[in-house]
């Protein structure tokens, strides 16, 4: 069961003893749980802000549309009294976008200037820190995608008993946190507090949280979709949706710093869309939260990860965001429709950034700043919040780096061990319940709170589920999905000579499309057939014995919405095969 955790310390986590004996009483990842228990569980309040006294590789894609600029956005209308609610900070930022008398955001020319200007070599003691630009690739019109890595050289350990003259063993791997923004080029927020986060890494004020961990900013991920003002990449795709299939070379850039890295922590910076009109006609009232979070919410995210997000993260943001100023709430949306009052928590696929996080064993967490559609429109006070809470992660992970790599470990090693047993979750979905949601009065400023249907993610129940196998045979002529796999740093094998392997094959049964709009989403019905399975040379295994098997199998399953047959990676449920028994086979790793 993933599930809202009370805020008692995590001291499960002390040592591997204290892990293992948890870990045996531990309750189901998923089940179903009734309304009344989900909604007992939500939060009983958000924080609290009272109203100021006074207002203060390249592909082919269409031509683009006209960029989008501040003074062409059509910005909601609020009143004076909802607008005294966000009051500008009293702060100063060294970013492009805040030059005197600009009215655009920091240019992808700009940010490249400012990222390369902090270049520098660590000095080689415990507290130089280097500064290095990561070219990751190119954007699908040639922008250039770079991280901002902050690293020191690890401490290298001398063997137990060992004299002072012999060589030091080779130095561990410092943990890493990876900070993500610009996902979603007109939610500019995220790469502004980015720059000023850089600037602060580089001057020395988060030298305790380099002491312990290493961080890495990725501050603009779609850099076309920044150019021209639009959310998504310049073919037209949400990147936070291609976590899991990587069609683009955004999404692959991404991938590729995570597999290299392997952040422990990784924290996602958006912007929600501000909408008055629909709010307004929903509820009567408009929205009220400086920040929107949510972390991982997907099946098979180990729930481990789930409460180390919860009591070491996300509980002390929203404390830190209220102590300084700032509203939070969980994420939610709600739909176009004025006569559709439900309010949803951030999807539970496995496909979107957070939850791909999740299932490689990352604490992952999302911040929606209140910036969507806006403009220039309180962007100070938005990047400040952005600021704010990159700190408070930051510290978090700094504080409890030692923990985070001991869970990473403890994880890894039980999701690898799981092959073969069990059940594993193919499709999961919100509970729904209800939710005393926080707004504001449209005219008065004035806090409600407004009883709603809410689904939450908090709760999953079940859709469809199997048991989990040893792991999947793909047929030779699979060669994209296991590129795709291997860029998500899943290990896959080649069969060096035919051979036979127990298992299951899948016969579609039935297939439907579901949602509306962009993101319709394809439903297949299979049932699986015991078989001894005469496999050829040259196909592939994907072992499930890996710390990335619940990864695979999203990718893999064909019932899985995201997964690589629903999606068309693998055009057949015959090219794919469920292995039942542990393989005897030679096999090669493929690279």
């Amino acid at each position: 069961m993933q599930r809202i955790v009370r805020s008692h310390a995590l001291r499960w986590l002390a040592g591997a003893g204290l892990i293992g004996v948890v870990a045996c009483s531990s309750p189901p990842l998923l089940r179903p749980v009734p309304p009344s228990t989900a909604a007992q569980m939500q939060p009983r309040a958000a924080v609290v802000v009272p109203a100021p006294a006074v207002a203060p590789s390249v592909v082919a894609v269409p031509p683009p549309p006209p960029a989008l600029t501040p003074e062409v956005i059509s910005v909601p209308a609020i009143s004076p009294a909802v607008a005294a609610r966000f009051p500008e900070p009293a702060v100063t930022f060294a970013t492009p976008a805040f030059e005197p008398g600009r009215s655009a955001f920091t240019r992808n020319d700009e940010l490249r200037a400012v990222l390369h200007g902090l270049v520098r070599s660590g000095d080689g003691s415990a507290r130089g820190t280097a500064i290095d630009v990561l070219p990751l690739g190119t954007s699908q019109r040639g922008a250039p995608i770079e991280a901002l890595a902050f690293t020191r050289l690890p401490e290298a350990v001398s063997p137990a008993g060992a004299s002072a003259s012999a060589p030091a063993t080779a130095p561990a791997r410092r943990p890493a946190v990876l900070i993500v923004a610009g996902q979603h080029g007109d939610e500019p927020a995220g790469t502004e507090a980015l720059v000023v986060v850089a600037q602060e890494l580089a001057a020395g004020r988060f030298d305790r949280v380099l002491g312990q961990v290493d961080v890495f900013l990725l501050p603009r991920v779609n850099p076309d979709g920044a150019a021209l003002g639009q959310r998504a990449a310049a073919d037209g795709t949400d990147l936070n949706r291609d976590h899991l299939l990587l069609n683009t070379p955004e999404a692959q850039a991404e991938a590729q710093l995570e597999r290299d890295i392997a952040p422990i922590v990784v924290l996602d910076l958006h912007e929600y869309a501000v909408d008055t009109a629909l709010w307004v006609a929903k509820f009567g009232a408009v929205q009220r939260f400086d920040a929107l979070l949510q972390y991982a919410t997907t099946g098979n995210v180990h729930p481990f990860i789930t409460r180390a997000a919860q009591e070491w993260f996300r509980a002390p943001l929203v404390e830190s965001l209220g102590a300084s100023g700032f509203s939070a709430d969980w994420y939610h949306t709600v739909s176009a429709d004025p006569a559709d009052r439900k309010v949803a928590m951030g999807g539970v696929g496995a496909q979107i950034g957070r939850n791909a996080n999740g299932l490689k064993h990352a604490v992952s967490l999302i911040v929606e700043t209140r910036g969507g559609g806006i403009g220039r429109t309180d962007l100070k006070r938005r990047v400040q919040v952005q600021v704010a809470a990159v700190a408070s992660v930051l510290g978090s992970a700094a504080a409890h780096a030692g923990d985070l790599v001991k869970l990473r470990q403890f994880v890894e090693r039980e999701v690898a061990t799981g092959a073969c047993q069990g059940e594993a979750v193919l499709e999961a979905a919100p509970t729904p319940s209800e939710y005393n949601l926080g707004v504001l009065d449209a005219q008065s400023g004035a806090v409600r709170r407004v009883a709603v249907a809410w689904d939450s993610a908090l709760e999953l129940r079940v859709v469809k589920s199997r048991p989990r196998p040893c792991g999947y045979w793909l047929a030779a002529s699979e060669s994209d999905a296991v590129r795709r796999l291997r860029q998500l740093g899943v290990e896959v094998q080649q069969l060096d000579a035919a051979g036979e392997m127990r298992g299951e094959t899948y016969r579609e049964t039935g297939r439907s499309s579901e949602g509306r709009g962009a993101e319709p989403t394809l439903r297949l019905r299979v049932q699986t057939q015991p078989v001894l399975l005469d496999i050829p040379g040259t196909s592939y295994y994907v072992s499930l014995e890996q710390p990335l098997a619940n990864l695979a199998i999203a990718a893999l399953e064909p019932e899985s919405p995201a997964g690589y047959v629903a999606q068309g990676v693998i055009g057949r449920v015959d090219a794919v095969a469920r292995v039942l028994l542990r393989p005897d086979l030679r096999m090669s790793a493929v690279p």
